[in-house]
């Protein structure tokens, strides 16, 4: 249990439901969204990849999440159709990396060639691919890869050093929240060291704590207060991207669900502080 740990979630589509976890499990919830999904306002990308598609121009399509998956659906339906893109679909390789794009894909009853392992990370996809390369080689493969927010140049240069064509899809972005007024307060809490343990589910969420932090001119106490708190990452990524900010999470996820994130955390982050502290 966290007893009483004032614990900060940077959660923003389940926001609700991260609080309701954090105080069934004894903590102070202190949730301030860091970030929200801005579609693209013309996605010229996604309907020339949709009619790409109907014409049979890609061997293999990679999904990278599953409400990226639902937002390209809307964003291609001027040219096609849920059924015919369902249709297209059954004729090329599908890959996906974790389990919201595959429910996407058992509600349109196309079969998936290949899903990545936990924690569902690009390595984990590419490894995936790697293993069965004796049924199909990425060697001149045309591959598309939805995209989800930023690129991940890491997944796509890895296709393209195996020998595949690829083409980005992308989706939406991600952007500030309009509402600042939350994340104002929890870097100001992190900078008081008022926060006993900081979750982190994507790198997105401490890039735009960071820039808030920024513009607070609070960066350096922000950082004191973060390695003043149990740090918990959801999985390997988003650990990348705090060893990127010279932080190192104190604890992950042994799977890649906010549900075992803040089980995990309640169970250790006492022991964790009272040992540093």
């Amino acid at each position: 249990m966290f007893d009483g740990l004032r614990v900060l979630s940077l959660e923003s589509r389940r926001a609700r439901e991260i609080a309701v976890l954090i105080s069934n499990f004894g903590g102070v919830p202190i949730v301030a969204p860091a970030l929200r999904e801005v579609p693209l306002e013309s996605n010229t990308e996604a309907l020339a990849f949709a009619t790409a598609l109907l014409r049979g121009d890609f061997d293999a399509v990679v999904f990278l999440t599953g409400v990226g998956m639902r937002a390209l659906m809307t964003a291609i339906a001027p040219v096609c159709s849920g059924d015919q893109f369902a249709a297209a679909l059954r004729e090329v390789k599908v890959i996906a990396r974790g389990p919201k794009p595959l429910a996407v894909l058992r509600e349109l009853a196309t079969p998936v060639w290949l899903a990545a392992p936990e924690p569902n990370t690009w390595r984990e996809l590419l490894a995936a691919i790697d293993a069965r390369a004796g049924d199909w080689s990425l060697r001149g493969a045309r591959v598309a890869v939805q995209e989800y927010g930023v690129s991940n140049d890491d997944l796509i240069d890895g296709l393209r050093t195996r020998g595949a064509r690829v083409t980005s899809v992308p989706v939406y972005q991600w952007a500030l929240p309009e509402d600042l007024a939350p994340l104002n307060a929890a870097v100001a809490a992190l900078a008081r060291r008022d926060i006993d343990v900081a979750l982190f589910t994507t790198g997105v969420q401490l890039a735009h704590l960071w820039d808030v932090a920024s513009r607070l001119q609070l960066e350096d106490s922000m950082r004191a207060g973060l390695e003043h708190a149990v740090i918990g990452s959801i999985g390997p990524t988003t650990s990348e991207a705090l060893r990127r900010r010279g932080l190192t999470a104190d604890l992950e996820a042994s799977h890649p669900k906010m549900g075992v994130l803040v089980t995990e955390a309640a169970a250790r982050a006492g022991e964790i502080l009272r040992a540093r502290r």
